[in-house]
């Protein structure tokens, strides 16, 4: 059983293959936090040890106890106002006074896992769910904490639904998803920093005594900083030592905080952001924070990586395409941006099946006056004008060549030079007596208003409707701004917009299954946990650049599998750098994701066409190793600045994938090895490049010697 109730010592232990995480209810009936780590089988309460210490108050129910302190003992929910002065994850006022004491009140263990209402989980119907109720009588308060154990990956999820029980208004001012208490311990933050076009780049910060958070205050989860984040030992390294992940399946405005407190204790907690946030709860309803899944590792980040990457494509992604081969796909905005016609768009297509692609996506543009990007957002009717004739039209021409067709879409967002606009003014968010902040010429629009969503996916589903569109790329080109809502109280819009995203999402693929759908904000701004339980990709980031996307790719693959990165082939000069890299690097990056062309094929030479045909036909061939195989990371680009290597082994460990990116070259060049990972050792590996035999024992403890070729950027 994954969850144990131990009646004599009231602890509760989950377990997982090779962890386990466990909590204890004391003798004045707070839930305290006992352990989390490698698998044990006893009470690790003999691992705290109380002392009377000054200006750390003792709750009333300890009487004469000076040793009992909430301001030293780990927490399973710590809450503002209880003596603990150390970071909290819930602050409630009541009548105007902010402070709470949970005490448990009972718990109970069922079969299924858990949902959560118009909110994103981890699926598993073969687990078992935790529910522990804490209440506060006199507030009138119960929080009930949601904890499943998904087996196979290490993983613990974790939600909390706060509960007004009480005849009076509460107020909540942070409601976090998850804390975790570590009674000693040195520990490195890994965090995954960026902005557009360079998004999360791995950044190590030491756990100190100064509270430290990263978050997102623009109403997504942003290009800034990634709701995944790993607190590790400080010796920790890709294949020895321990380390947990934190991943929120949540794309809205977030925050993550961590610090080690007086008596060197680490504290970490992480959930919806609390700016913003002032979620007024009337007598009888209550509040769902979204789900945190947490893994542990013995084993160092590539464990945790593989615990990650099958959680979101096994657990979290759903429908159909979850672990079916994705369509090689090409996209025609580099190819055109807003300058296309019926014409070069056939001609783009042609050209693109001859070589081996699957599927044509119309980017931008093809709707409404849109013309440039200045107008038309909010308009979802095909411009025939621009089509020269209807949607489907094209779309049958495409299809009869053998091809998917694919649309882009961004039902977020509004042009005051549109029709919706005008009909409409008050579907989009402006703050009352101002004009409104404009970002790409763009307003949002208050998905927190039910209608507002209904009325959006009533004109896009109609479109869809006219013709056999079988993907669509959905994005977001804006931060959250200048919020307020005709709807509902101000501190509760932005998660409920968040939440009228995912019911637009889930609207879609309830009318459309088998529909695949591509997540994307200005590329990566959206790049999370919660995306991908819609969107089994996601467009990595708006910058194409092969050298670039290494140092991404990298960064993302920590927490999400290589299958979510939605990568491209695009032209050169690049249009982000200007950098001129050869055709086999550029597909030799793409292929560490969800294979694709954004660039016209007519304009390339015959040399460069046959060089694409083989790299589709490669792609197909490798899709298993690449996809649904495990991959490894074997140097890190921020350490490494002369080559990336990556690595994907099959899971039966019989073929693997090497792949080596030069990132600078040098006169009278030092030789270059790598060390492979993940084969077995006394397999004979044929080497496809030089045609030799080698055992896995040599390859992963010798290595390789790496191939020189003199240019740049070679791979």
């Amino acid at each position: 059983m994954p969850i144990l109730f131990n009646e004599i010592d009231n602890t509760i232990t989950l377990t997982t293959k090779n962890s386990s995480y466990q909590m204890k209810i004391d003798k004045y009936g707070y839930l305290l936090h006992t352990y989390y780590g490698a698998p044990i089988e006893s009470d690790m309460s003999y691992l705290i040890r109380g002392f009377d210490r000054g200006f750390s108050g003792n709750p009333y129910v300890a009487g004469n106890d000076r040793t009992y302190s909430l301001d030293q003992l780990p927490l399973e929910y710590p809450v503002e106002g209880n003596g603990d002065f150390r970071l909290t994850a819930l602050s409630v006022k009541e009548a105007g006074v902010s402070g709470l004491d949970l005490l448990y009140k009972t718990h109970r263990i069922e079969k299924g896992k858990y949902s959560l209402k118009g909110l994103p989980t981890v699926q598993d119907q073969e687990t078992v769910t935790l529910s522990v109720v804490l209440e506060d009588k006199a507030k009138g308060v119960e929080v009930e904490l949601k904890y499943s154990v998904i087996e196979d990956t290490d993983t613990i999820t974790r939600a909390a639904i706060i509960k007004n029980v009480g005849e009076g208004e509460i107020i909540l001012q942070n409601a976090a998803s998850v804390s975790l208490d570590f009674l000693y311990g040195d520990f490195n933050l890994i965090h995954f920093q960026g902005r557009h076009a360079h998004e999360r780049e791995k950044v190590v910060t030491p756990i100190t005594y100064a509270d430290f958070s990263i978050g997102s205050r623009r109403g997504t989860s942003s290009h800034q900083h990634n709701p995944f984040v790993i607190i590790a030992d400080k010796e920790t390294t890709e294949d020895t030592g321990s380390c947990i992940a934190l991943m929120l399946l949540y794309s809205g405005s977030f925050a993550f905080r961590c610090a080690k407190d007086q008596y060197d204790q680490t504290r970490a907690v992480m959930g919806v952001l609390d700016e913003r946030f002032d979620y007024s709860l009337l007598k009888g309803e209550e509040f769902v924070t979204p789900e945190c899944a947490i893994s542990f590792s013995l084993n160092g980040f590539s464990t945790l990586s593989h615990n990650s990457h099958k959680l979101v494509r096994e657990h979290i992604t759903h429908g159909p395409w979850a672990l079916k081969r994705r369509p090689i796909l090409i996209n025609n905005w580099e190819a055109t941006y807003f300058d296309f016609n019926k014409n070069k768009l056939i001609k783009i297509a042609k050209q693109a099946k001859e070589l081996g692609v699957e599927m044509l996506v119309l980017d931008d543009g093809w709707f409404g006056n849109r013309w440039d990007d200045n107008r038309g957002l909010g308009d979802w009717f095909v411009n025939e004008e621009k089509l020269g004739g209807t949607l489907s039209s094209l779309v049958e021409e495409v299809n009869e060549m053998g091809l998917k067709f694919g649309l882009w879409i961004e039902p977020e967002m509004v042009n005051e030079d549109s029709l919706l606009y005008k009909e409409h003014p008050e579907f989009a968010f402006t703050l009352p007596g101002h004009k409104p902040i404009r970002s790409r010429n763009q307003l949002v629009l208050d998905f927190s208003q039910t209608k507002v969503v209904e009325y959006i996916f009533n004109m896009i589903s109609k479109v869809i409707d006219s013709a056999h569109i079988e993907y669509i790329k959905m994005d977001m080109n804006r931060s959250l701004a200048d919020v307020c809502s005709q709807d509902c109280s101000q501190g509760k819009v932005l998660y409920k917009y968040t939440l009228g995203v995912y019911d637009f999402l889930q609207r879609l693929l309830n009318r459309y299954p088998n529909l695949l759908i591509e997540g994307c904000s200005g590329g990566g701004g959206r790049f999370d946990a919660g995306m991908l339980y819609y969107t089994p990709q996601i467009w990595t980031s708006d910058n194409t650049d092969a050298i670039e996307r290494t140092l991404i790719q990298y960064g993302t693959s920590f927490a999400y599998p290589i299958s979510s990165m939605g990568s491209h082939v695009s032209a050169v000069p690049n249009h982000q750098t200007g950098r001129i890299t050869p055709l086999n690097t550029r597909s030799v990056v793409a292929m560490a994701g969800s294979f694709g062309y954004e660039l016209d094929l007519n304009k390339l030479s015959i040399e460069e066409k046959d060089e694409v045909k083989k790299q589709t036909d490669s792609f197909k061939e490798l899709y298993e190793v690449i996809h649904n195989g495990l991959y490894y990371r074997l140097t890190d680009p921020t350490v490494n600045k002369e080559f990336v290597s990556y690595l994907n082994v099959t899971t039966d460990r019989k073929e693997a994938l090497l792949s080596i990116v030069t990132l600078s070259t040098q006169g009278n060049p030092l030789n270059k090895y790598v060390r492979l990972k993940g084969l077995e050792e006394n397999i004979n590996y044929y080497n496809s490049f030089d045609k030799k035999v080698y055992k896995g024992s040599s390859l992963m403890h010798g290595g390789i010697l790496l191939p020189y070729e003199s240019g740049e950027y070679n791979a």
